[in-house]
């Protein structure tokens, strides 16, 4: 049982302890994540290498009044157990639990709601311009990771806060990594302040051995002479200084006494913004995550979404490493996804048609857009929550020029415990209003393969959504065949009511259709395959033998796949027409268990036959009600 956290009712309680215990009080936490997220799931390496980190913010600073944001937010764990969380702890990630990305519906300590990256120093700023404008002298603490500082949106912030010289505190949680290692030219200058650390450490100790000798003190002055000489071509801390900010470190991240010292001194020194670079090691405490960081840089949670067969991602990898064997043109742009994607198989086969640009979907975007315009085949590969990120890209450099770029959109519909920033329920809305966009979804991993092979010469600007985690388990052709463009797929055939679904929704609608069957209800079911162009003849021809229709998708309804159905009808001025569509409302959804969640919204067999019983009376009267229990 944990001793010293229990003593920790708010970040005030911190400030009481000595460094021995305040050292026993980190081994407590480490041991309290691997416990607990082992079995809840969630992002364990990322926290166990902010420990001291969190600990040393709430001692210096006063939270609530003084905010601290964290960019992300996938690392604020041990911040939700020092501010009175503890008790809930093991609720993490779990339907009616604590979120595992800060929320401020969910306390008050969390400042700003987060899960995507790269947002911390404009959220600062804007706290830092309203703090002035009411005359308040409370500090706002940015906390953003090496990899979060790729996306361009930092960088913007960061110009503007020099600019207007704001008096806000950027702590830079460095281990050289996002969740694969970071890349790009941000990263090289970051290893350089890596290697100085590891250099002034050897030069402390130098001059401790060489202290009071003659021959020590001009060693001692050579060494700074060289040390300042050389600054501005090693180190690359002018960038931060020339943006306007006071540059702190860098600072060891598991040295609590020297992050406090440097906080203190960012706090203290109000002439300018500060910068502060605390080096961390992700996974830190657990020789395991210390290793293989990437791997333990988010957990499945014990016992759910456990993969039984291969997954999307696996078949949407190596389906696309098959196509790029035998075009040459086809060239895969990633977004620091390359591992979720399981893009590590093409980036070693075909290295010079690989990019990962880090966390920079809209760079990623309009690079696959030049690449096009070139004669060559892009696929961009970002996971769907992540890929709205750079709507007007996909918009104006894509869609407007009508350039051949395929969408790879992995996690779309329902993702879990990770929660309301992440589930994927808006892409089939937002791409569908785009002129020359194909918008589709495998209803399996093998028509997965088909649809990749089918947009890679579309000669269009084409997505295609899947969800994630396991595949249906069906059989894998060996051979790809072109699915036609816009058309669907009449799996049942059926006279009483027809059911639409759009991706992973078909399976369950088979199975609702099963359920009906056995009350002799006859229903058809339609494997839409594409969301636009919808098969409007396949639609007509259905609705000609029956006016009850019925759409699923794991979606937002508004202006997701059913909408689409009502513009049809209306211009084949078809008006006798019952629609009832199945999908998410107008609400973002909080984190769970994905089967629960889709209970919840009606999205499983279940709620399927539970509507039509509800919204066809004269159907319903034939099928015996069967228990719903609403979660």
């Amino acid at each position: 049982m944990p001793k010293l956290l229990n003593k920790i009712d708010s970040p005030e309680s911190l400030k009481e302890l000595n460094r021995d215990e305040l050292n026993d009080l980190c081994t407590e936490i480490r041991e309290i994540l691997l416990n607990t997220v082992t079995v809840t799931g969630g992002h364990l390496a990322s926290n166990l290498g902010v420990v001291e980190l969190t600990i040393a913010l709430h001692r210096i600073f006063d939270s609530p009044r003084d905010k601290i944001i964290w960019d992300v937010g996938h690392q604020s764990y041990v911040h939700k157990l020092l501010t009175g969380r503890q008790d809930r702890f093991t609720s993490l990630r779990q339907y009616g639990g604590l979120c595992g990305f800060p929320d401020p519906d969910e306390s008050h300590y969390d400042s700003f709601a987060t899960g995507h990256a790269s947002t911390s120093i404009s959220a600062s700023l804007g706290m830092a311009i309203a703090r002035d404008l009411a005359g308040d002298d409370y500090n706002i603490v940015a906390v953003i990771g090496d990899g979060a500082l790729t996306g361009g949106m930092a960088y913007e912030a960061l110009n503007h806060t020099g600019h207007l010289n704001k008096k806000i505190i950027v702590v830079l949680a460095d281990n050289g990594m996002s969740i694969s290692p970071t890349i790009g030219a941000l990263a090289k200058q970051l290893n350089k302040i890596r290697l100085s650390h590891r250099y002034r450490q050897a030069k402390t100790e130098t001059r401790k051995l060489l202290a009071g000798s003659f021959l020590g003190n001009k060693l001692d002055w050579v060494l700074d002479r060289l040390t300042q000489g050389a600054k501005a071509v090693v180190m690359p801390t002018m960038h931060w200084e020339e943006l306007g900010f006071t540059y702190i470190g860098p600072v060891d991240g598991h040295n609590i006494a020297e992050i406090e010292t440097a906080l203190k001194q960012a706090r203290t020194d109000s002439s300018k913004p500060a910068f502060v670079h605390v080096i961390t090691v992700k996974g830190k405490g657990y020789e395991k995550a210390e290793a293989a960081p990437a791997v333990f840089h988010s957990l499945p949670p014990q016992n759910g979404n456990e993969q039984k067969t291969i997954s999307y991602s696996q078949v949407f990898a190596q389906t696309i490493l098959n196509l790029a064997r035998k075009n040459p043109r086809l060239v895969v742009v990633t977004a620091a996804m390359c591992d979720g994607n399981c893009l590590d198989m093409v980036a070693r086969e075909f290295p010079d048609r690989f990019y990962d640009v880090g966390i920079c979907e809209e760079h990623a975007v309009t690079l696959a857009a030049g690449l096009a315009t070139q004669g060559f085949v892009p696929v961009v590969a970002i996971y769907s929550t992540f890929l709205q990120r750079a709507f007007d890209q996909i918009l104006h450099d894509v869609c407007l020029q009508d350039l051949p770029v395929v969408f790879a959109i992995d996690r779309s519909g329902i993702v879990g415990e990770d929660g309301k920033t992440h589930q994927g329920i808006f892409d089939l809305s937002y791409l569908s209003l785009m002129p020359n966009m194909i918008v589709s979804a495998p209803k399996d991993e093998n028509e997965l393969q088909h649809l990749l092979y089918t947009a890679t010469p579309s000669g269009h600007p084409m997505s295609i959504r899947y969800p994630r985690g396991s595949g249906i388990g069906v059989p894998l052709d060996t051979d790809l065949r072109f699915l036609p463009i816009g058309k669907g797929e009449l799996i049942k055939s059926g006279n009483d009511i027809a059911l639409f679904a759009l991706g992973s929704s078909v399976y369950h609608a088979l199975e609702a259709a099963q359920e009906l069957a056995s009350t002799n209800i006859d229903a058809a079911v339609i494997n839409s395959r594409f969301a636009k162009p919808l098969d409007s003849e396949l639609i007509l021809k259905i609705v000609s033998q029956t006016n009850r229709i019925v759409t699923v998708e794991e979606n937002t309804l508004t202006g997701g796949f059913g909408s689409a159905f009502y513009e049809i009808l209306e211009k084949s001025d078809i008006s006798d027409i019952k629609l009832r569509r199945i999908g998410v409302p107008d609400e973002f959804i909080k984190h769970g268990h994905p089967d629960l969640l889709r209970t919840k919204y009606d999205l499983d067999r279940r709620g399927i036959v539970k509507h039509i019983i509800s919204y066809f009376p004269e159907l319903a009267s034939t099928i015996p009600v069967r228990g719903h229990q609403p979660i």
